[in-house]
């Protein structure tokens, strides 16, 4: 059975992330690594630590498209979600993963892509469902004990754009999946205040003197 997204971006607000963002918010999935890629268990380690399995994790080509980064996410419990966006004329392209079975009887109840609330039509289209709803259409294709789906709005993606796009998707290897996942130590968005670390230790403040009584040292002279 498939589930709500619980961190899905939504697609109408990617283009306001992307404007002015700088082109590290984009990132197109390379074929080469740019680093020494670290090894399939540290990758594994980082996508479990995002709350997403393994084997759920995918990426897709699709000519114009590109990755971006920030709407990787979880879909469901432990399902993948991620977004390619479109330069040329903003289009996108939505990449969810997520277990279970999309057959004749269930598929018109499924939702499509971040779900339309209306009627779901569903066709067979090889091994894949093709799927459209309220101007949103999609492809479905299962892949053992889950299901790949891509989808996008019809007026934006067409049908042969879709078909191809969910045909490309595989899981990554690793320098593709270096590529996806955040940083290792990716750091949190400036605040004002330091975020203590994840595992409790306390920060060593960098304003805070070697001597004394530990207040951050102001001082800035009799002429201040």
């Amino acid at each position: 059975m498939f589930r709500t997204a619980r961190t899905l971006l939504p697609l109408a607000l990617l283009p306001l992330l992307l404007t002015g963002c700088g082109s590290e918010k984009v990132v197109a999935v390379p074929r080469e690594p740019l680093a020494p890629t670290p090894d399939r268990a540290q990758l594994h380690a980082r996508v479990e630590a995002l709350g997403l399995a393994p084997g759920l994790v995918y990426v897709t080509e699709s000519p114009g498209f590109e990755l971006a980064r920030q709407s990787v996410g979880v879909y469901g419990d432990d399902g993948f979600s991620a977004a390619y966006w479109s330069r040329r004329n903003s289009a996108q392209l939505l990449l969810l993963v997520d277990r279970g079975a999309m057959t004749t009887e269930n598929c018109p109840e499924q939702p499509l892509g971040q779900g339309t609330g209306t009627a779901v039509d569903c066709v067979r289209d090889g091994d894949a469902w093709y799927r459209t709803s309220a101007g949103q259409h999609e492809y479905a294709l299962q892949r053992g004990d889950h299901v790949v789906r891509i989808s996008a709005v019809t007026a934006a993606v067409d049908r042969d754009v879709l078909r191809a796009a969910a045909r490309a998707a595989h899981r990554p290897d690793d320098a593709e999946l270096a590529c996806l996942l955040p940083p290792p130590h990716h750091a949190a968005p400036h605040t004002g205040t330091t975020p203590p670390p994840r595992d409790g230790t306390p920060v060593e403040r960098g304003d805070l003197p070697p001597v004394g009584d530990g207040a951050p040292d102001n001082e800035v002279g009799a002429s201040g």
